[in-house]
């Protein structure tokens, strides 16, 4: 959608972690359309050597500060986890579009209220999750749509990521209090995130986690099998213990399949299509408008211009992440209780809608004997 000249919009950066230089430069490519006004970090010496790097105008030590200024249409949320719902809560009261890191909350609840006050004060709130916005996924899910793969059978979603002790001696890392989870929460996210935005409303999940050898409060690992409303199947893995690092997407529809293996952001290089008999179509579709650009922040964000140019909210909207943290809910209090979880069945009141360890993980009880 062609923007309006006359709207350049303002945005403001929360957090100056590492995180949020993906964030200055996705804000940089689209210089035309927005600019970085402020910079937020309670460390105010960070925030001043972020704002002079990147640009920025105004330095505020917090956000009540920036708000007041009133110098702010979108605020790019990348603190860590647990800053999360309190500041976009302020942000949204205020009428200030909010664009927040992974994960957006660290419950099902906390997401439930940001979204009564963002549908209350028309402010939305969208979450990044980059990884739906590069040209494979795009082009993957038009093809669907139309028709041209056939119907989606059976998916294999694999994050197996490497992190040491070290990672975790910063201090909310694998706490549940604060980073909400383990690398299902943190880290298999934006995979599976991109799996059911290519596979639709999911139905019914069964799965397992364990502890098996980080020395942290939450899970160093996860598997899933899900069930789709499309009667597709998928398995999902999520783990911090794998030294050969890939992030893999398969999915076998009826006429292909189309496999994605990469770590942190794609190319077209990184796709690979494979049709069935008779079905040579799909690689030559699929080859259309071929695209060289990495998967990102960039992507994402002029996705989130052209929604707020037209008035409607900006992907990845509210209910699109709701599925996602549904499904992550849902997840743990499947390995938890042993039992399978059914989409809807987490509801207000229910253990794993407060929190993502719900009931208590079992290593839990095990620790407190």
């Amino acid at each position: 959608m062609p923007h309006n000249p006359e709207t350049r919009y303002r945005a403001a950066v929360v957090g100056t972690g590492g995180i949020a230089v993906a964030h200055a430069r996705a804000i940089r490519a689209h210089g035309d359309r927005i600019e970085l006004a402020a910079v937020v970090d309670i460390d105010g010496g960070r925030a001043a050597d972020f704002a002079e790097t990147w640009k920025a105008r105004q330095v505020y030590p917090d956000v009540s500060a920036l708000l007041a200024g009133g110098d702010v249409d979108l605020v790019h949320l990348c603190t860590p986890p647990a800053w999360h719902a309190p500041l976009a809560l302020q942000c949204l009261e205020a009428g200030v579009h909010v664009l927040v890191e992974k994960p957006p909350t660290l419950s099902l609840a906390e997401l439930d209220r940001l979204i009564a006050v963002s549908e209350r004060t028309g402010a939305h709130l969208a979450t990044v999750f980059q990884h739906r916005f590069g040209a494979g996924a795009v082009r993957l899910r038009a093809m669907g749509a139309a028709g041209e793969l056939g119907a989606p059978m059976l998916a294999t979603c694999e994050t197996q990521w490497y992190r040491d002790d070290d990672y975790y001696n910063v201090a909310w890392r694998g706490k549940w209090d604060t980073e909400g989870g383990g690398p299902t929460m943190g880290h298999g996210i934006h995979q599976f995130d991109l799996l059911l935005s290519i596979l639709g409303p999911w139905e019914r999940v069964t799965a397992v986690a364990a502890r098996r050898a980080r020395r942290v409060e939450t899970e160093d690992v996860s598997m899933a099998l899900v069930t789709f409303a499309s009667g597709a199947t998928a398995a999902i893995v999520n783990s911090v213990l794998s030294p050969r690092q890939e992030s893999a997407l398969r999915i076998d529809y009826a006429n292909a399949t189309i496999e994605l293996r990469h770590l942190y952001g794609y190319t077209d290089d990184d796709w690979t299509v494979t049709p069935a008999p008779g079905h040579d179509d799909v690689a030559q579709h699929w080859s259309r408008d071929r695209s060289f650009v990495e998967s990102g922040h960039a992507q994402q964000l002029a996705a989130v211009l052209d929604a707020l140019d037209a008035g409607v909210p900006p992907p990845v909207t509210a209910a699109d992440t709701r599925a996602t943290m549904e499904l992550i809910a849902a997840l743990y209090a499947s390995a938890f209780t042993g039992l399978p979880v059914h989409s809807g069945e987490i509801g207000p009141g229910h253990p794993f809608a407060a929190r993502m360890n719900g009931t208590g993980a079992p290593w839990e009880a095990v620790l407190a004997r």
